[in-house]
């Protein structure tokens, strides 16, 4: 009699929920108050060479830099500042190059994203939300990847939400946890 710890389990994601899950992991380390954002890059081998998420350089302290997005003086606006997932994505790969990768990304890539997508060799793009594609930054990043060859496609999820629960794995050592998340 087979029991149910002998039987491969059916329930598990794909590969595609998991690259896009992983990107949006990445996007909770974000501290923009509004958007945050992840992206995951992944081979033809379906292994991960770089996550990134939005948020400042290196070296320039969140604290000092301004997060406000509609301030009247341009430089009081975090969009002088913020480097987007996809450029960390890239610029954190654990590779010599991403040419013929994929990028999982949770917004459709900006028009300065997608000069830097075009220009590292990534071939596709998997994003979630197209909620931007009206704007001209968005209609500009299209006619270049269209134009350079770069394959998009929106990505469709079997299910709204994955939970990570830490104490599937042994809830007698997590017990003294708190039982609700930090917001």
């Amino acid at each position: 009699m087979m029991r149910n710890e002998d039987i491969k389990r059916e329930d598990y994601i794909s590969w595609p929920e998991y690259f896009m899950s992983i990107a949006f992991l990445a996007a909770k380390r974000s501290k923009d108050p509004s958007s945050q954002v992840g992206a995951c890059i992944v081979n033809e081998d379906k292994k991960i060479v770089g996550v990134g998420y939005n948020g400042f350089p290196i070296g320039c302290d969140d604290n000092k830099f301004p997060w406000s997005k509609n301030a009247p003086d341009p430089l009081e606006n975090k969009y002088m500042y913020v480097c987007h997932a996809e450029m960390n994505a890239i610029l954190n790969k654990n590779c010599s190059d991403v040419r013929g990768c994929t990028i999982y990304v949770a917004l459709f890539p900006c028009n300065e994203c997608a000069k830097i997508i075009i220009q590292s060799g990534i071939s596709k793009i998997v994003y979630l939300s197209d909620k931007h594609k009206e704007k001209a930054s968005t209609i500009a990043s299209k006619m270049m990847l269209d134009a350079a060859g770069v394959r998009y496609e929106q990505f469709m999820p079997k299910q709204k939400q994955i939970v990570i629960d830490f104490s599937e794995i042994d809830w007698n050592n997590m017990s003294q946890l708190p039982q609700t998340p930090r917001k």
